[in-house]
Formats: structure tokens, sequence, C-alpha cells
């Protein structure tokens, strides 16, 4: 299990806290959103199984969207919870996903059991969070805008590309435009939307999610963009907690997510293992 990261940050995103409560709820949000045509399309399940919440997406093989999140955080992971959650994704056909282990998930022997299932350790990803200052400024010739459903194709498309989601996850994902408590904001050149990205508020707690931008327009600040809007707005709306996940830094990548939060003020706070299928 991974050490928890000793920064200013870890007060604001607790073990099993607020970090992880609004990402388990976006989660939910994103199967919730669907209409039943999409859910039979994509093959849409999400599953309670020992305290986990265990998304499927049978016809989008892909981890952002097939994972199982809070294993051992709610209560102590068991053998037979963990053979339920491999056994909902065989059954599937899903033979690429993550069990998201946090670095304070019970009990200690829950990674002899991951090996004993054939789950070897990918990727970790890193929990960030700020405080309240303002974000820097952006100078940039692109503008954003806040949008809601008649921008859901466009969010889909450009999000879904930039996660590597078929088309189909991408109407998914486009979905949210409208749902409670989400807030989906695009970049635009003049009226030619660039850039994505999400908020999910829930009281004093921001979750950024969806960041993308289209290939032909990198380098154009539409992320740095999204974000000190998105920083702004959870600020004036009273949130105390703001959160979101990329990533961890690995030698060969240029990391430009990583970095862009940095330099928005977001600090690691954690780093989160991820278990997938071996081989």
């Amino acid at each position: 299990m991974t050490a928890i990261i000793d920064s200013p940050a870890r007060a604001a995103a607790r073990a099993g806290g607020e970090g992880e409560w609004i990402e388990r709820l976006a989660l939910r949000d994103l199967h919730a959103a669907a209409g039943d045509d999409l859910r039979a399309r994509l093959g849409l399940g999400l599953h309670e199984v020992g305290g986990a919440l265990v998304s499927v997406v049978a016809r989008d093989p892909n981890i952002v969207l097939n994972r199982a999140h809070g294993l051992g955080l709610a209560t102590p992971a068991t053998p037979e919870a963990l053979a339920e959650i491999v056994d909902l994704y065989e059954a599937a056909g899903v033979d690429r996903y993550f069990v998201h282990v946090h670095p304070q998930a019970e009990p200690a022997a829950l990674g002899t059991w991951l090996a004993a299932k054939g789950l070897a350790p990918a990727r970790g990803w890193m929990k960030f969070a700020r405080g309240r200052q303002a974000p820097p400024e952006v100078e940039t010739s692109l503008h954003v805008a806040r949008v809601g459903p008649e921008f859901a194709n466009a969010f889909g498309r450009i999000a879904g590309r930039a996660f590597g989601f078929s088309q189909a996850g991408g109407e998914l994902v486009g979905g949210l435009a409208g749902q409670p408590g989400w807030w989906l904001y695009m970049t635009f050149d003049g009226d030619e939307p660039v850039g994505t990205g999400a908020l999910r508020i829930e009281g004093d707690v921001a979750w950024f999610d969806y960041g993308a931008t289209r290939p032909d327009y990198r380098c154009r600040g539409s992320q740095g963009a999204l974000l000190a809007r998105r920083i702004r707005d959870a600020l004036d709306l009273g949130c105390r907690h703001l959160v979101t996940t990329t990533g961890e830094a690995v030698p060969g990548d240029p990391q430009h997510s990583y970095r862009n939060l940095e330099r928005f003020g977001f600090e690691p706070a954690y780093r989160r293992d991820n278990f997938a299928p071996d081989g």
C-alpha cells in the first residue's frame, strides 16, 4: 500500500473523505444520466459490492469507465467481494479494468488477494486538492463559456476522443450536460468548440473532471482557461474542497495534465494504487 503524501492539500482531501466521496458520486451520476437506448448500446452496469462501486461498461473497454471504486474503505475488503468484482467484469467480457486501492484501504492482505485473482499493479492515479487562493490569469485568444444540453454532442465528442472512448462512450459523458450538480464548460474559437471541462458541485466540494482539448488546438491555452474559470466559479459558490485526479507522474510521460494542475494551485494529496488484469 502507498503512503499518503504529506502536503498542505492533505487536509483538504482526507483519505476516504471529500476527494473519494465526490468522485464516487460523479461516477454514479455518469450511469444515471444515460437513457435506456444508450444503456443498452454500451452494456452499462453499476453495482455495489462489499462497499465498492463497480462501474461496468461492457462495450467500451476503457479503464476510465470500467473501474471499481472504494474497495476496502467503507468496510474492510473480503476475498468474496473481490471475487464478485472480478466475476462481474468477466461475465461482461471486459478484460481491462481498474480496481482502485486507496492508501487506507483495509485489510493489509488485500494486495495478496488481488495478486491471487490475477490483478497486477498498473499506473496509479494521483489525487489533487487546492485551497481557496485565486487562480493565475490566462492569456489566450479562446473564450470560455458554461454550456448546457445544446452542446452535449460537441462536449461528448471532444472529451470522448481525448479519453479514448467509443462514440457511445462520448455520448455518455455528453449526457451530463444539464444534470443536477454538474457544470459543463467549453472553450471556443469564435463559434467553434475546441475544449471541455466539467465541475461536479455538492455542498462545499467541487470535483474537476473531463478536461480535454481538440488536438488541433493544443498549446493555445484552452485547458488553462478552463481550469481558471472553474476554480473561480467553485470559489464563488463557496466551495472549500477543490479536488481532482490524473495519472501519476512516470518517466517518459510529458505529464501535461499533471503540470497544468500544479500550475493552477493544485497539490498532490495522495496516490491511489490501481490493479488491473495481468497481461
